[in-house]
């Protein structure tokens, strides 16, 4: 047994030296700090939460494939980012309308997420964001859980 793991760690060791892993040499990993601070009436004690954070999306019915594929690639981001749920949703009566949520355990750790995303992670935002049609931006709503 112990030969075997012996064999086992040295062929490990080789084959780290033949084939490299390229983690984030294609990456940009400096913060983007695009996103506002979040508008409230009444500041959050940090502990609050869970948070869900929705946005809005208008897009042309046509794009809609497009759209949940770099909504779905997106979704890594999010989750990376501290997101313990994440869901895109339709809206039945009206087409070409969609709702992305997610959701966080605390307003101190969404608070995190705006300044854990990075410019990599905004060139995926804004794929998401440029099937947006209309003149003003996906609208953002924050909520706290109730009680």
């Amino acid at each position: 047994a112990l030969l075997c793991s012996a064999v086992g760690l040295f062929l490990g060791l080789a084959a780290v030296m033949r084939w490299r892993l390229k983690v984030g040499e294609e990456m940009d990993l400096r913060p983007s700090l695009h996103w506002g601070e979040p508008v409230v009436v009444t500041e959050p004690r940090p502990e609050d939460g869970p948070v869900m954070v929705m946005l809005e999306y208008r897009i042309d019915p046509e794009n809609s494939l497009e759209f949940i594929k770099a909504m779905e690639e997106f979704a890594r981001v999010r989750r990376r980012d501290g997101a313990i749920r994440w869901g895109v949703y339709r809206d039945v009566a009206h087409p070409g309308r969609y709702v992305e949520h997610f959701m966080v355990n605390s307003w101190a750790e969404h608070l995190r997420q705006h300044s854990r995303i990075t410019m990599t992670d905004r060139s995926a935002e804004d794929r998401v964001r440029a099937f947006h049609i209309g003149d003003r931006p996906p609208r953002v709503s924050h909520f706290l859980r109730a009680g």
